[in-house]
């Protein structure tokens, strides 16, 4: 798909496939057209060029939307004083849906006991929890997600990536946008990475950790200005993690550590730390956020 807003490309040419059974995260930098695509697909926004379906079929040609497609954006719709129940039942039967659906997905997102309260005393992770129930009222088979961890304390976080794996395990295609990388590496088992709205890496965490990014070194020096300087020199991509940390992206021991005697760097510490999500992220997306952390590549 393509999509751009007047002079401003948006998504560009973006292909990819979600499949069911699995976890897939959607990753990009802020401003990537993450949220462009996932309108597109639910037929909020018209693409300029290509198409979005959902088991081949347009979202707007689905005989039962919110039974094949349950989605969560970013924006909040509840009405503050209706409570958590109501609210639920008036989705069910807008959807065309059993009401008793309502405490089944109360149940779901553990929502029970707040059935009865107002949805204005709720707090941010607990509208998530609704937003996520009022996605599940017709049972649908394709889950969209879009950030759904903001506002999650760390035991909500956790409570989410099992029940998303619990989700996928029944068979389910989950889709889900996020900027925490960490949580994403323990939760997703494929990932579509864009940046400035066009792909840069789709497949399963394996095969991009093995095809697109090398090791990161993590450097610890009392001379870590130093060592940022003659990496900037060497054209070397880092990242300054703290005041005496500096991580080398795509460099090996054997290349890093002649660079490091050569320049006569007082060394703590050398650790191999592997590839992870965050440095495939950051080397796949051109260093976008590195800001004064470290040279693009």
């Amino acid at each position: 798909m393509t999509k751009h807003f007047g002079t401003i490309v948006a998504v560009d040419h973006l292909d990819f496939v979600v499949e069911p059974g699995r976890v897939t995260g959607f990753l990009g930098p802020n401003g990537s057209g993450k949220t462009t695509t996932l309108r597109m697909l639910l037929g909020l926004v018209t693409p300029n060029a290509g198409q979005a379906t959902v088991g081949g079929q347009f979202y707007r040609d689905l005989a039962n939307p919110s039974g094949t497609v349950g989605a969560v954006l970013e924006a909040t719709s509840f009405h503050p004083s209706r409570r958590a129940r109501t609210h639920l039942r008036m989705v069910a039967r807008a959807g065309g849906h059993d009401e008793a659906r309502a405490d089944v997905v109360l149940d779901l997102v553990g929502l029970t006991a707040d059935a009865k309260r107002k949805v204005g005393g709720f707090s941010m992770g607990m509208r998530q929890r609704l937003e996520l129930a009022s996605a599940l009222i017709g049972d649908p088979d394709v889950l969209i997600l879009d950030e759904p961890s903001n506002g999650l304390d760390p035991q909500g976080i956790a409570w989410l990536r099992d029940f998303m794996r619990y989700l996928a395990s029944e068979g389910r295609t989950i889709l889900v946008s996020s900027h925490l990388l960490a949580e994403m590496a323990q939760t997703i088992d494929n990932a579509v990475i864009v940046s400035h709205g066009q792909l840069k890496a789709q497949g399963t965490l394996e095969s991009i950790t093995s095809g697109v990014a090398q090791a990161s070194m993590h450097a610890r020096t009392p001379e870590a200005d130093r060592l940022c300087a003659v990496l900037t020199e060497a054209s070397a991509r880092f990242r300054r993690l703290a005041h005496d940390l500096v991580a080398v992206d795509g460099m090996t021991p054997e290349q890093l550590g002649p660079l490091l005697a050569t320049n006569q760097i007082i060394l703590y510490e050398l650790t191999n730390e592997g590839a992870d999500l965050e440095s495939i992220f950051l080397s796949l997306t051109a260093g976008l956020g590195f800001g004064e952390l470290g040279q693009p590549a």
